[in-house]
């Protein structure tokens, strides 16, 4: 069976923890857990002409992804300022006008999205009208598009997130966020009826909820809803949990299994990467199913 392709467009940059330096951001930890989780992962991003740039393509090319959709720009490259709270939760401080914020569309990131399966995307890369005006222009040539929200204050409005929910088919959504956003539309059940009204509103053909140590729930096409209540397990920190949770996901569903098995795996992997540190540690499918066990 020849591998299914995802492309993520985004932000890459590097998490400035207490402990180092991390290559990180949302769209780059997809692509890399989809990479080692067996997908054929690519990104569409932006560095600078300066050493975190060449630490973050070589980090890639070490990972065993391609970087040709990486461009260079004169803006330095993402940093993010992280604070980790006792129970290993993170706080950021997103550094402004870094390359990852002047993505230009280009005919090779055009040619790449229309020859792949996937196409992810979250609302962050979007702060700047450089970037988000690129996005929009690609999207158009994917077959099937995959809205990670990621709200980060002070870097979303609703008009944004309304703009991003009408172009996805697939959004994933962590259960604070799903909150807040029905709140913008009065809309004020229970998690499942919440869903169920950004699935309907938007004429989505599935929407995922995470809730952190409680698992996630998936409602499909058909409005049914799959559950898994996560694996219980001792955090190291959450940093890309989210993330590879995502990657993990969208390999299992790509490759034609059931809503059901892609979310107990996908819970799995994003617990897995709780117990580790950063968020893209070396995971092998192997680790996986004995974790599941």
């Amino acid at each position: 069976m020849s591998k299914k392709n995802i492309v993520c467009f985004g932000e890459v940059l590097w998490d400035l923890l207490p402990s180092g330096k991390i290559a990180g951001g949302a769209p780059m930890n997809v692509a890399v857990h989809a990479n080692q989780l067996g997908l054929n992962a690519e990104i569409i991003s932006a560095v600078g002409n300066d050493e975190l740039g060449k630490g973050i393509m070589s980090f890639l090319l070490s990972r065993g992804l391609s970087v040709e959709n990486i461009q260079k720009n004169e803006h330095q490259t993402g940093i993010v300022e992280v604070t980790l709270d006792e129970k290993g939760s993170p706080s950021y401080k997103i550094i402004e006008l870094v390359a990852w914020d002047f993505i230009r569309s280009t005919e090779l990131a055009k040619s790449t999205i229309q020859a792949t399966d996937a196409f992810v995307f979250g609302s962050l890369a979007l702060r700047n009208e450089i970037s988000k005006k690129t996005l929009l222009q690609l999207h158009t040539d994917a077959k099937l598009k995959i809205l990670d929200i990621n709200l980060r204050k002070p870097f979303y409005t609703s008009e944004l997130t309304d703009e991003l929910l009408r172009i996805a088919d697939i959004v994933k959504v962590n259960d604070e966020e799903l909150e807040m956003i029905c709140a913008w539309y009065g809309q004020t059940g229970d998690e499942t009826q919440n869903a169920s009204f950004l699935k309907e509103r938007y004429q989505l053909k599935g929407i995922i909820v995470t809730r952190g140590a409680n698992g996630a729930f998936f409602i499909d096409e058909n409005n049914v809803v799959f559950e898994n209540q996560g694996f219980k397990v001792t955090v190291n920190d959450t940093i890309g949990s989210g993330d590879s949770f995502l990657a993990a996901f969208i390999t299992k569903w790509l490759n034609g299994e059931s809503p059901a098995i892609a979310l107990k795996y996908a819970c799995a992997v994003g617990a897995f990467v709780a117990t580790q540190k950063g968020a893209t540690p070396l995971i092998s499918e192997e680790d996986i199913l004995k974790f599941m066990e």
